[in-house]
């Protein structure tokens, strides 16, 4: 099931200007370049900031997300010819060979479902090469993240061009083990329209991960810190073995 956030067309067309600072994506940009990666599966692409980052570079991107509206966005875009989009999931990919498999941006949080959580890691393993690798961030359950989204902390006032002042904040609603489920608010000054989505990430350990990745049939090569996010964030770097190696 999509989110308001991203499958609400007037909330999709804000996701971009209230998030206008993607330094995140640096990082994923140059482990793109580390692996020499010339085909790229973007897993959950959105507005499609990262794929086309990386089409700006030459590489072949396939862009999937399950949001039509984000897809829309995405599509309008400078240069989205040189991506192709597909609206839907990792569970039902055409045959692919790519080098590199991303979820960015905490993608991997938003599949709370764990029987969807498995079969988007069979789904990646699948579009990748021998050899290629699967790349994935989530953020550390014991930053304990959620206790920092709330209106007093969260809440801003951005401008955005054509639309006026936004009014925009987050407030948790239910925290139960590794789910943390919240509500995301955006008004919209100029006219009173209040927009609202919510939204569960699981919260995932280390540990958790590398096994299932490792179910999977990835080797876990290195869980790196996101740079730009010290301490707050985990980033998996799983590969592929060649047919016959591990």
């Amino acid at each position: 099931m999509v989110d308001e956030a991203f499958g609400n067309p007037r909330f999709a067309a804000l996701y971009d200007p209230l998030d206008p600072d993607r330094g995140d994506l640096d990082a994923y940009v140059r482990i793109a370049g580390e692996f020499g990666a010339r085909r790229v599966l973007d897993i959950g692409c959105g507005t499609g900031v990262f794929a086309l980052l990386l089409a700006d570079r030459g590489i072949e991107v396939v862009g999937v997300d399950p949001a039509r509206a984000s897809l829309d966005v995405a599509r309008a875009k400078p240069g989205s010819e040189r991506v192709r989009w597909i609206c839907g999931d990792a569970t039902s990919l055409p045959p692919l060979r790519v080098d590199l498999a991303t979820m960015t941006g905490n993608v991997a949080q938003a599949i709370d479902d764990p029987e969807m959580w498995q079969q988007t890691l069979r789904g990646a393993h699948e579009a990748l090469r021998p050899g290629g690798h699967l790349v994935l961030e989530t953020r550390d359950p014991a930053r304990r993240a959620w206790e920092e989204w709330n209106r007093d902390a969260s809440y801003e006032v951005m401008e955005v061009p054509g639309v006026g002042a936004v009014e925009k904040w987050v407030q948790v609603i239910e925290v139960n083990g590794p789910l943390v489920t919240f509500r995301g608010t955006c008004v919209l000054v100029a006219d009173g329209e209040v927009l609202t989505s919510h939204s569960t990430l699981r919260f995932r350990e280390r540990a958790e991960v590398e096994a299932d990745l490792t179910a999977h049939g990835f080797v876990v090569e290195e869980v790196r810190d996101a740079p730009d996010r010290p301490g707050r964030e985990l980033v998996f770097l799983a590969r592929r073995p060649e047919d016959g190696a591990s």
